[in-house]
């Protein structure tokens, strides 16, 4: 009927007798499996959406990398400025959680969470997925650049810690109020270092950056082009000035290179920078180039719990490991023309060895001279056969 196969009455009374011997009350399974049930239909939504889910959906590995790197402690307030379907923010809580059971700790405060979504559908589903999750977030809706909606006596409230996935690449002409002034007359003054050029990138970046406390940490999804636009460039580049000034005031904790076809809205590696205002590593960005640490999937390419762990417990060590992360001075990034990305730095392929001239002249001349002698012998066994 109306397309779908028919199922006949033997085989559906069977289907649910089978079912009703199973029990199915929420005591019965394990915790947070309607959670997790509601995140498989939205990344099942996701695959069906195709270039459309980037603006909601963030892969689970990539935040749950994200949230332990985060350090997360009991009552943080962890806010994300352009929350999509809530995921990110969940996982800080759920990495939160295994903590503190890891420690045997059984009373605890919750994160507070706080969200703002553009999208008023995305927003819905932001809402339903902390409600699904028995999580509290106050998710507010509206353009978090334009009208930022957690504000402290209409000062911009800070947070603990920071977790976003903005639209990558968003240019500057896609938001009619967007030009050099926005950036130079905010209100709220949240552009320390000025207009970014004509991507938003680093526009996002600077309103995280501003949404911190003292001691405040963010983890931010870009495309890796924000690494790296601009440098080695003659002449002015306004993403490039910005980068520097991240720079030049040590507020860069380190970058992750992503593997290739993660994400939904492309097929493209993405990065993610960590800004921490309470560095130890003082003048020094830890990069680590995780851009083989995937297993192949349908439709999308997928980081294993494995994979996740290996991630997560190098870049916290900050301890050199070959082909995949390292500790770099800053020197070294000014050297590079503030280029951040760690493909600039790490190297994961064999490097191309190249044979001296000379030994390829000498080795060219002794095949000359072997060819030579086999043409020799050849005509003398011509010249006995008569030929």
């Amino acid at each position: 009927t109306h397309g779908q196969r028919d199922i006949d009455d033997d085989r559906l009374s069977k289907l649910i007798e089978k079912i009703a011997e199973k029990r199915l009350g929420l005591k019965d399974v394990e915790a947070d499996i309607i959670g997790r049930s509601y995140e498989y239909l939205i990344r099942k939504f996701a695959e069906g959406s195709g270039q459309s889910a980037g603006e909601f959906y963030t892969p689970p590995e990539v935040g749950m990398i994200m949230a332990k790197i985060m350090d997360l402690e009991p009552g943080m307030e962890v806010y994300d400025p352009c929350c999509g379907s809530g995921g990110l923010l969940i996982k800080c809580e759920l990495v939160m959680e295994e903590k503190m059971m890891l420690r045997s700790k059984k009373k605890y405060a919750p994160l507070q969470l706080h969200g703002q979504e553009f999208t008023p559908a995305t927003w819905a589903m932001s809402k339903m997925n902390m409600v699904i999750h028995d999580m509290e977030g106050d998710i507010e809706i509206g353009d978090t650049l334009k009208n930022p909606k957690f504000k402290v006596k209409n000062k911009l409230k800070i947070f603990d810690r920071v977790v976003a996935n903005p639209m990558w690449n968003q240019g500057k002409d896609s938001l009619s109020y967007i030009s050099d002034d926005f950036f130079i007359n905010d209100e709220m003054e949240r552009f320390p270092a000025g207009p970014c050029g004509g991507k938003i990138d680093w526009g996002w970046m600077q309103h995280i950056y501003s949404s911190l406390n003292d001691e405040g940490r963010a983890a931010v999804i870009l495309d890796t082009g924000a690494a790296s636009r601009g440098s080695g460039n003659q002449g002015n580049n306004k993403e490039k000035d910005v980068r520097k000034w991240f720079v030049d005031e040590d507020l860069i904790e380190g970058v992750i290179y992503l593997p290739e076809n993660l994400f939904y809205n492309t097929s493209a590696p993405g990065i993610v920078i960590f800004l921490n205002k309470a560095k130890k590593q003082e003048n020094k960005i830890y990069l680590l180039h995780a851009g083989r640490e995937f297993e192949k999937g349908d439709p999308k390419n997928y980081i294993t719990e494995k994979g996740i762990e290996k991630i997560v417990n190098t870049y916290t060590s900050f301890k050199e490991k070959t082909k995949f992360g390292r500790l770099v001075d800053k020197k070294e990034i000014i050297k590079n023309d503030y280029n951040i990305s760690p493909s600039r730095y790490i190297q994961i392929t064999e490097a191309e060895s190249y044979r001296p001239i000379v030994e390829i002249i000498d080795e060219l001349n002794v095949l000359e001279e072997e060819a030579e002698n086999y043409s020799k012998e050849l005509r003398t066994v011509f010249e006995k056969l008569g030929i």
